[in-house]
């Protein structure tokens, strides 16, 4: 029997009206709230088929059709203006059923500011929209500082701080020319041209094209040769031997020519992962695995978003990728445009059913069922851990949203509460929040600071609402926000996070008793985490915020002055004396202070004489 939602024979005739267009449309649940985001070609065609009667669902699109109250759609004039706006989307709205599209937040790439004079390699979070060329998004930190490192001790370039050619000759070369991990381009010893040179070989290298690079640098030691420079010859060679060990360390899966991706799903009732492997000159030089809960749609329209998100960040896409599995023809389509238009020349998707292609892809398949597996039993070990906190703390269901609050003051000055939330074992930052205390002005009161950061939270944020609220305190503590919840209609479970003489988790409590977690390892290790996170994280914004308080100028005490005001002031005058001294007609002269700003300033400053 097909679990249809109640408002079925709304759903049908709405989308029996859509247009035969391409669009996105936004699934929506009773709530108004958007669960799912997709598009397509035929937006008539695509929507139609989730409510039609004989429809034949997988169970996790099944659930989310069961969920459907409602849907909007937004035309496009043609699917790769669909497919941006669907990106867009589902960032916005984070869907519940949706594949969560990478942050890349946390992934390193590698810059090079070729467009430099002399151009410079680091290793970087976040691409910005400038010259320079990007590199990775790479696995690990760990595996872009290796191939850094790499590549500045064998080219060799300068890794200092130095700006060139500004700091050319300032100065005496660093410790690393001593060592021979650098050739001193601080004191002019290596032209621009031949600098540049090494960049060029640098960024072949990066790109996976090793051949093209140990071509150039044969060409180099020959001509270095041919000229009796035996030394230079012997520079280069060294380079080229360093070079193949490095890559000699990647699996070799084809000839050296093969440059290509190879995407394998794997999926099951508990989760799916994509992995990717990255094969340059017929190596595997890195790969990506991306794991995702059961209730998030790993079907051909959501890996296709996934991918397109993925591959936007990505410097170099291959001639050719190789699929283990079906996209659907529209999908493929969209997304082999999507990779020409990026990469500029024509990408072709492959779907290999047999020979060495074929065993490459079933090769990528047994390493995301690997990643899978390891991911189930990373997520059962979490949930257990979870399952023993709920019993140790009688909660009569399993705590999926903690939020921990803590309260850090210099005095009554500047008092700050951090909050912190988990989401399963894992802390979700992006849902941190800091609480300026306003309640608490002549003496310290962490109760009635504490108090004021739950209400707010809860009275301005109703959407996600905990299943456990943490506090870093006692007894006291505990009781304040019963008290404060019960006043507010929310039944939420409270404990306090208790420390030892040395500022260590020692237990939890209720307003009555403590709970010792020592004999439960994950449970302590979980909670002792959670203690130091939400400590660290109130105790940082309390410093951000005296900081400001101590760079706040006198003159944004004045109504209508603010810090730009402010700054515009300091900068046209000197000092606050100054502008203290200054005329109305000298005052309404300074950039963007008005003749109604000048009046207030003279009239702040000289009150007193004017009776």
């Amino acid at each position: 029997m097909k679990n249809f939602s109640p408002n079925i024979e709304h759903l049908r005739e709405k989308a029996a009206g859509l247009p035969l267009s391409s669009g996105v449309y936004l699934m929506r649940d009773k709530s108004g709230k958007v669960i799912y985001v997709g598009k397509s070609k035929v937006l008539r065609q695509r929507v139609s088929q989730y409510f039609h009667e004989h429809a034949s669902h997988d169970i996790k699109t099944a659930k989310m059709v069961a969920s459907v109250w409602d849907f909007d759609y937004m035309l496009t004039d043609n699917n790769m203006e669909a497919l941006t706006l669907e990106n867009r989307l589902i960032k916005l709205h984070k869907p519940k059923y949706n594949i969560k599209l990478k942050d890349d937040k946390n992934y390193p790439y590698i810059k090079v500011t070729l467009s430099d004079e002399y151009p410079r390699i680091h290793i970087v979070r976040k691409r910005l929209p400038d010259n320079a060329r990007y590199f990775g998004p790479y696995s690990s930190y760990g595996a872009a500082f290796e191939l850094v490192d790499t590549l500045q001790k064998t080219f060799p370039i300068p890794s200092c701080k130095r700006i060139f050619p500004r700091d050319i000759g300032k100065g005496r070369p660093c410790l690393n020319f001593q060592l021979g991990k650098c050739d001193a381009v601080c004191m002019g010893k290596v032209s621009p041209e031949e600098y540049r040179a090494r960049f060029i070989d640098i960024i072949a290298f990066l790109r996976g094209s090793f051949s093209e690079v140990k071509k150039s640098l044969v060409e180099q030691m020959e001509d270095a040769a041919e000229n009796l420079k035996f030394e230079a010859a012997a520079v280069y060679r060294d380079r080229i031997a360093t070079l193949q060990r490095v890559w000699q360390k990647q699996k070799v899966v084809g000839s050296p020519d093969v440059e290509q991706d190879v995407i394998a799903l794997y999926s099951s009732e508990l989760c799916s992962c994509i992995t990717i492997f990255y094969i340059r000159s017929g190596s595997v030089v890195d790969s990506d695995s991306f794991c995702f809960p059961p209730d998030q749609l790993v079907d051909g329209n959501g890996v296709s978003a996934f991918l397109c998100d993925l591959y936007l960040k990505r410097e170099y896409i291959p001639r050719e990728i190789l699929f283990g599995f079906r996209l659907g023809e529209e999908n493929e389509s969209t997304f082999a445009e999507f990779c020409t238009e990026r990469a500029g020349y024509k990408v072709k998707l492959r779907f290999p059913e047999r020979g060495d292609a074929r065993a490459l892809c079933d090769m990528v398949y047994d390493n995301a069922k690997q990643r899978a597996e390891e991911y189930i039993a990373r997520t059962e070990r979490d949930n257990r851990t979870l399952v023993k906190l709920a019993s140790l703390l009688g909660l009569e269901v399993v705590p999926e949203r903690i939020e921990a609050f803590d309260i850090s003051s210099y005095g009554s000055d500047n008092m700050t509460a951090g909050m912190v939330v988990t989401e399963g074992v894992k802390f979700k930052k992006s849902a941190y929040r800091t609480y300026k205390i306003q309640s608490v002005t002549d003496s310290p009161d962490d109760y009635a600071a504490m108090a004021e950061a739950v209400r707010r939270r809860l009275e301005h944020n109703t959407g996600d609402l905990p299943d456990l609220i943490l506090l870093d305190g006692g007894k006291g503590h505990v009781s304040t926000i019963r008290s404060l919840l019960a006043e507010l209609g929310f039944d939420i479970p409270v404990f306090g996070m208790v420390k030892d003489e040395f500022h260590k988790t020692r237990a939890l409590t209720s307003d009555s008793e403590e709970i010792s977690i020592a004999r439960e390892q994950s449970v302590f290790t979980f909670i002792y985490k959670l203690q130091e996170e939400v400590h660290r994280f109130t105790v940082t914004r309390m410093k951000q915020a005296k900081s400001r308080s101590m760079r706040r100028s006198s003159l944004e005490d004045i109504p209508g002055i603010g810090p730009a005001k402010a700054k515009a002031l300091i900068t046209a005058f000197g000092s606050v004396s100054a502008v203290k001294s200054a005329d109305i007609e000298s005052l309404k002269n300074v950039k963007l202070i008005s003749k109604a700003d000048a009046e207030r300033i003279y009239s702040y400053f000289h009150k007193s004489e004017n009776g």
